[in-house]
C-alpha cells in the first residue's frame, strides 16, 4: 500500500485481514513528540489510506513511555518567533481532519502519556482504546503554557463527552486516568497492556456502542442555547480561580467553545485563529519558558546512578515525617527515628492518610506502609545509604547528631540536613567527612511543593551532588543546586516579602487588602495567609536567622503572638482565625483607601533579593533562579520568576521605585548589588 514511500517518523504494516497498522515513533527521541515532520509523514500515509480503503486502522506508539507526550513546543517556540504560528495550526488541524474523514474505520490504542498534541490526534479517530495500568494518562493541559488545544482539541471533545465534562478537563489541564477516561466516555474499552492491540483489532471489527444517554447529553450541552447559558457560568467560575490579565488562555477557550457552531470547520477556524492570538502574549511566552526550565530541573538528576535503596529520616515531626512517607511512597526503603514511638506515631498516620488518597487499592497502600518503618533507637542508620536530619533548627544539636550517626555510617553514606536557614559551611565544620555532607531542604507540604533545595557548601564533593540530585529525580521532585548561604535561594527571597507584609499588617494595613494586593499581582496565596499556613513561629525562627544577613527587623507584635499561642493555622488562630483549615478573613471598612505602593513594597523587596542571590553566585544562572523561585514560592507563574519580571518592566525603572521606597520607608529598600549584571539585559523563550 506504501511502495515508494520512506518514512523516518512512522512505521506501517498491513495485516491479511486488510487492517493497516500505523506506529508512531519519532526518530532520535525516546519520547513522541508531534512535530511538523511527523505531521507531514502522517498526511502522506493518510492519502494513501484514503485513495486504498483498507478494513481498518490502528494507529498506536512504538515508545516504551507512552502514545505522544504533545506537538513539539521547541517547533511552537520558532513559530511564534517568526509569526507562523496560524499556519503551522492549521496544518496540523488539515491532517488530522484528513484522519477523521477516512472511509474506513480508525482507533487509536494508547498507551502511557498522551498528552495535547497526541490526545487530539487520538480524537480525531473513530475510536479508542486504552491500557489498563497505572502509566495511562490522558490530558490536553494547552493551558500550562498560556494557549488552549489547536489541533481541534477544542471542537471535538466536547462533542464527544459533554461540554459540562469536557471543559474543565481542558480548563485545568487535568490528566485522566485510564477507567476516567472509559467512565466519561473518552474512551471506548479498555485493555491488559500486553493485549492492547489484539483488542484493538478486535475493537476495528466489533465498534463499541456510546450509550444513548452519552450521546443525548453531549449532543445538549453543545447547542447554541446551552452555549449561551453554560458559557457566562463557567466564565464566571474561571474569574474566581484566576484573572483575565494573568491568564487569558482558559478565557479565550471558553469564548471559542462558546462560538463554535455545528460546522467543524468554522470551529476548527475559530480554535485556530484563537491559539495564534495567544501565542503573542507575555503569559504564553513566560509559561513555555518555564515549561522549558521545569524540563531542565527535571534533568539535573539525569546520567548519574544514586545508589540509595534505604533512607534513614532523623525527626519525625511534619517535615521529617512527611519526607520519610514521601520516599518510601516513591519505592525507597525508609526508617524514621525519634526520641519515642510517640513522635514517629502522627507521622505514620499521616502517611497512611496520604498513601490512602494517592494509591487506593488497600493492598498498595499495606506494601507502601511496610517500606515505611519507625525506628526509636536509630539502628537503621548503619544500612542508610542517605541519612536525613529533619530536627529543630538548632545548630548544636545537628552538629551533635552528627556526630553520632558518622561513627555508624556506611563508607558512600550520604549525610543531608534539611535545614531551612543555617549556613551549612558551619554545621560542616566538625565533620570527618564533610564531602558527603549536603542540605536537602524540602518545602512544607512535602507531598505537594516540587521543589528541592539541594544546598552545597565548600567542602562538597561534587560526585554525592549528582548522586543527590539523581535521588530527588527519583522521588518526583525538581532539583536545584544551591549555595549555602543564610537562607539559601528560597527562604532568603521570599523572607523580605513576608516580613514587609507583617509590617504593613502592623502599620494597620488590613490582611485581606495585603493578600488582595499580592494576588492582583499574582501571587497564589497572600502573604499573611501564607504566614499563618508556615507558621508565625516558622517566620519568627527563619527570620532571626536570616534577619541579621539581610538588613531586615522582625515586625512588631509578633513574639506576643506567639507567646499567646497564636502560631496560626495550626492553632486555629494567628494573624487570623482559622476554621476547618479556611482562614475567616475579616470585612475591610468600605471607606478605607489602600495605600498606593503597598504591592510594591512587599514585591520589589523580593526582586531586589533575587537580584543579590544572582550576584552572590547562590544558583548557577538567572534561569535557574527564576525556576527555583517560581516552583518554590508560587512567584507568578505567568511573569516568568523575578529575574524575568525586571526585564520586563524595565531595570532601571525598578531599581528607581526602590530608590524612591527607600527614601520613604529605610535602608531595607536600598537596591542591592546586581543591578548592573548583564544577565538582567537577557531575555530568553528557553
Amino acid at each position: 500500500m506504501f511502495e515508494g514511500l520512506r518514512f523516518n517518523h512512522w512505521k506501517t504494516s498491513e495485516g491479511d485481514d486488510g487492517i493497516v497498522t500505523l506506529t508512531l515513533d519519532r526518530a532520535g527521541s525516546s519520547v513522541n513528540a508531534i512535530s511538523r515532520a511527523v505531521l507531514d509523514e502522517l498526511e502522506q500515509i493518510v492519502e494513501r489510506l484514503a485513495i486504498e480503503r483498507p478494513a481498518g486502522v490502528i494507529i498506536h506508539s512504538a515508545k516504551p513511555s507512552g502514545f505522544a507526550v504533545g506537538a513539539d513546543i521547541k517547533e511552537f517556540v520558532e513559530y511564534a518567533r517568526h509569526d507562523t504560528v496560524l499556519e503551522n495550526i492549521e496544518h496540523g488541524q488539515r491532517v488530522y481532519e484528513a484522519l477523521a474523514r477516512l472511509p474506513c474505520p480508525t482507533v487509536a490504542a494508547v498507551h502511557g502519556a498522551c498528552m495535547g498534541g497526541g490526545t487530539e490526534l487520538i480524537l480525531a479517530c473513530r475510536q479508542r482504546i486504552a491500557a489498563d495500568d497505572d502509566k495511562t494518562r490522558i490530558a490536553l493541559p494547552e493551558v500550562m503554557l498560556g494557549i488552549h488545544p489547536g489541533w481541534g482539541g477544542t471542537a471535538r471533545l466536547p462533542r464527544l463527552i459533554g461540554a459540562t465534562e469536557a471543559l474543565p478537563l481542558m480548563l485545568a489541564g487535568k490528566s485522566l486516568s485510564a477507567k476516567r477516561a472509559l467512565g466519561l466516555g473518552v474512551v471506548d474499552r479498555l485493555a491488559r497492556p500486553e493485549e492492547l492491540l489484539v483488542e484493538a483489532r478486535l475493537l476495528l471489527r466489533h465498534a463499541a456502542a456510546r450509550p444513548f444517554a452519552r450521546r443525548a447529553k453531549a449532543w445538549a450541552s453543545n447547542t447554541w442555547l446551552a452555549r449561551q447559558i453554560l458559557a457566562p457560568m463557567v466564565l464566571g467560575q474561571t474569574s474566581a480561580k484566576v484573572r483575565k490579565e494573568h491568564y487569558p488562555a482558559p478565557f479565550a477557550l471558553i469564548d471559542v467553545w462558546k462560538r463554535g457552531g455545528s460546522n467543524i470547520q468554522q470551529r476548527l477556524k475559530i480554535e485556530a485563529r484563537s491559539v495564534a492570538k495567544l501565542a503573542k502574549t507575555p503569559t504564553a511566552h513566560n509559561l513555555i519558558r518555564i515549561f522549558f526550565l521545569q524540563e531542565r530541573l527535571k534533568g539535573q538528576g539525569g546520567g548519574v546512578e544514586h545508589g540509595i535503596r534505604h533512607v534513614h529520616v532523623v525527626g519525625a515531626g511534619v517535615m521529617g515525617g512527611d519526607i520519610a512517607a514521601w520516599a518510601a511512597f516513591k519505592g525507597f526503603e525508609v526508617t524514621l527515628q525519634d526520641r519515642e514511638m510517640k513522635f514517629i506515631q502522627p507521622a505514620l498516620d499521616r502517611a497512611r492518610a496520604l498513601y490512602d488518597k494517592k494509591l487506593k487499592v488497600p493492598e498498595k497502600v499495606e506494601a507502601a506502609m511496610r517500606r515505611l518503618r519507625a525506628d526509636v533507637g536509630g539502628t537503621g542508620v548503619a544500612s542508610a545509604d542517605l541519612a536525613i536530619e529533619a530536627i529543630y533548627e538548632n545548630a548544636e544539636a545537628k552538629e551533635a547528631l552528627y556526630a553520632g550517626i558518622e561513627s555508624q555510617f556506611q563508607a558512600e553514606g550520604i549525610l543531608a540536613s534539611n535545614t531551612s536557614s543555617i549556613p551549612l559551611d558551619e554545621l560542616r565544620k566538625n565533620l570527618k567527612t564533610p564531602q558527603r555532607f549536603l542540605g536537602l531542604h524540602f518545602f512544607n507540604p512535602v507531598a505537594q511543593m516540587p521543589l528541592v533545595e539541594v544546598v552545597r557548601h565548600d567542602r562538597l564533593d561534587p560526585g554525592v551532588e549528582k548522586r543527590a540530585l539523581a535521588f530527588c529525580k527519583a522521588i518526583g521532585k525538581l532539583p536545584v543546586a544551591v549555595k549555602g548561604t543564610p537562607g539559601f535561594l528560597v527562604n532568603r527571597i521570599l523572607m523580605p516579602y513576608l516580613l514587609e507584609a507583617m509590617l504593613l499588617y502592623s502599620e494597620g494595613v488590613p490582611g485581606p487588602v495585603l493578600d488582595r494586593e499580592a494576588k492582583k499581582f499574582g501571587m497564589p496565596m497572600g502573604p499573611i495567609e501564607l504566614a499563618d499556613t508556615v507558621g508565625l513561629d516558622v517566620c519568627a525562627s527563619v527570620g532571626r536567622e536570616l534577619a541579621p544577613f539581610l538588613g531586615l527587623e522582625l515586625p512588631p507584635g509578633l513574639d506576643a503572638r506567639l507567646e499567646a499561642g497564636k502560631r496560626g493555622k495550626k492553632d486555629g488562630q494567628g494573624l487570623y482565625v482559622w476554621q476547618d483549615g479556611k482562614p475567616l478573613k475579616p470585612e475591610v471598612d468600605k471607606e478605607y483607601v489602600t495605600p498606593p505602593d503597598v504591592q510594591e513594597r512587599m514585591i520589589l523587596p523580593m526582586v531586589n533579593e533575587a537580584i543579590a542571590c544572582l550576584a552572590d553566585g547562590v544558583v548557577d544562572d538567572a534561569d535557574l533562579l527564576d525556576a527555583g523561585v517560581i516552583f518554590g514560592t508560587g512567584f507568578a507563574p505567568f511573569r516568568g520568576g523575578p529575574i524575568q519580571y525586571a526585564r520586563s518592566e524595565g531595570v532601571d525603572k525598578l531599581k528607581a521605585t526602590l530608590e524612591q521606597l527607600a527614601r520613604r520607608y529605610g535602608d531595607r529598600f536600598k537596591p542591592k548589588s546586581g543591578w548592573e549584571l548583564a544577565a538582567l539585559a537577557q531575555t530568553t523563550d528557553r
